[in-house]
């Protein structure tokens, strides 16, 4: 006999199925008295069919039931009252006496024809039809039905689609229930366990100390385990792995003596292009990169010292020693309010309010550009911003904090090849290969003297920026940055939390 893997409401089960000639209802077992519970059966009946003993069949049956505002249809009781007023009644005496109800009724019954509207003396009234008068002595399909339901449920294939329609938008007169009634049978395996015989013992499933000071464990059948059979898979709660992953590049910056600054989204042009020197006439300032604002269109520069420092840098270098860009500078472009398309406007703020050394400041927010959206670009993601303002800051300190991040993060081989920016000399990008190409992760390099001039800044700053959703691509092996704000529920349960 091979019974050993079955449980002892496995084997009840079994015996009882055989009892009831192989097939049987959890409620028909409940009734017989083989169970007392329909969770136990259904249980059983899992592992059962887990183990191709047993078959689990289901058969779902619609039904309408009466709702809780079922009663006297309000059209019926209209029909009353005109006939009891003489075959007409004003609709301000049927407001009265059918307070709250009276509208729904006039629309029955003009939808019905069982009634007449006709204004009478400057009074509306409500005239019964020959066809409201037959309406009082005999009965509707509608109440037909209403009236068989009050007997208990009738399925849908027996009732009128239309009716049941009218019904069920009469705030709930009748409700449609599904019934699933699930049928357990034995299968031709379990046929042959059982004509081999299933002995039954109650098994013990918990060891506790009365059992054991008793010596009842001598003479107790244990529930065996089966490591390696099915079993439900268990999800945990378990934070978004974006939101993991913002937290490990949180720890790893503050850990590393760095202090998290954030910024507002919007900004005028002059934070986020004029003091990092980018010309007024570059790329980056036309509508297909920037999101310029309506509302609001300008945003104020208060500052009239600083405001005139950026201008004459921008214009012939000011006092830094550069040519600047020439041309007249505008403050009317400066001012112009837009999305922030990069998060070192965070670190141009930062370092105006801590201009002195020793410094490290980093910042993990979102950005805007007017990107066109495929697998390795969106409009709105989110930016790795850092800097450090360092007596003994250059090239070889800011080259050996992106791998010493990068190899924290898990990746040890990176590419970094020289790069230009209007605000960093020397500048530098950072690549890692990726589903077979080289992926660009971010840019670094050290603010140039016209960035950090206006704000007294006399030693070196090193700044980067890296794209975060690409780090999380890459972590996790995504080819499609869509992916990662998708909010699928079972790749969200499948998720690895470390």
């Amino acid at each position: 006999m091979t019974d050993i893997n079955l449980s002892y409401n496995e084997k009840r089960l079994l015996l009882a199925l055989d009892r009831a000639g192989g097939s049987a209802t959890p409620a028909d077992m409940v009734a017989s008295g083989d169970f007392s519970l329909e969770v136990e059966i259904m249980g059983a009946a899992s592992w059962l069919e887990s183990k191709g003993l047993a078959s689990v069949s289901e058969e779902s049956t619609s039904y309408y039931v009466l709702g809780k505002g079922a009663g006297e249809l309000p059209e019926r009781k209209a029909c009353r009252l005109i006939s009891e007023a003489g075959g007409s009644l004003s609709m301000a005496d049927l407001a009265q006496r059918m307070p709250g109800e009276d509208g729904i009724a006039v629309g029955w019954l003009k939808r019905k024809g069982l009634a007449d509207i006709t204004a009478v003396d400057g009074n509306r009234m409500l005239t019964l039809t020959d066809k409201g008068a037959e309406y009082l002595v005999s009965i509707g399909a509608d109440e037909v039905l209403l009236e068989k339901l009050a007997h208990g449920p009738v399925p849908v294939s027996e009732v009128d689609a239309k009716i049941a329609k009218d019904l069920k938008g009469r705030q709930g007169m009748i409700a449609e229930e599904t019934v699933t009634v699930r049928t357990i049978s034995v299968t031709d395996a379990g046929r042959d366990l059982i004509q081999r015989g299933i002995e039954l013992r109650e098994e013990v499933t918990d060891v506790t100390d009365t059992l054991i000071q008793s010596g009842k464990w001598r003479d107790a059948e244990f529930r065996r385990y089966d490591v390696g059979t099915f079993a439900p898979a268990v999800y945990p709660a378990k934070k978004h792995p974006l939101s993991r992953l913002a937290a490990d590049v949180r720890r790893l910056f503050t850990d590393m003596g760095f202090t998290e600054f954030d910024g507002e989204y919007v900004q005028p042009s002059f934070w986020n292009l004029d003091v990092m020197f980018i010309p007024q006439d570059h790329p980056a300032r036309e509508l297909q990169d920037t999101f310029y604002l309506e509302h609001p269109g300008k945003i104020h520069i208060d500052d009239e010292d600083l405001v005139a420092t950026v201008k004459a840098i921008q214009e012939n270098g000011g006092d830094t020693g550069s040519t600047g860009w020439g041309g007249t500078w505008s403050r009317e472009m400066a001012e112009q309010a837009l999305l922030r398309t990069h998060t070192t406007v965070n670190s141009l703020r930062y370092i105006a309010e801590h201009p002195d050394a020793p410094q490290k400041m980093f910042s993990l927010s979102r950005i805007f550009r007017k990107e066109s959206i495929d697998a390795t670009h969106l409009p709105e993601f989110t930016q790795i911003e850092g800097i450090i303002i360092d007596e003994n800051g250059d090239f070889d300190m800011l080259v050996s904090l992106i791998r010493e991040f990068y190899a924290k993060m898990g990746f040890d081989t990176i590419r970094i090849r020289p790069a230009y920016f209007p605000y960093t000399e020397p500048s530098l990008e950072l690549e890692v290969f990726f589903n077979g190409k080289w992926m660009e992760l971010g840019g670094a390099g050290i603010f140039r003297p016209e960035v950090v001039a206006p704000f007294g800044v006399k030693h070196p700053v090193l700044a980067w920026g890296f794209g975060f959703e690409r780090l999380a691509m890459l972590k996790w092996g995504i080819t499609d940055i869509r992916d990662l704000y998708i909010s699928d529920i079972d790749d969200l349960k499948s998720n690895q939390v470390l």
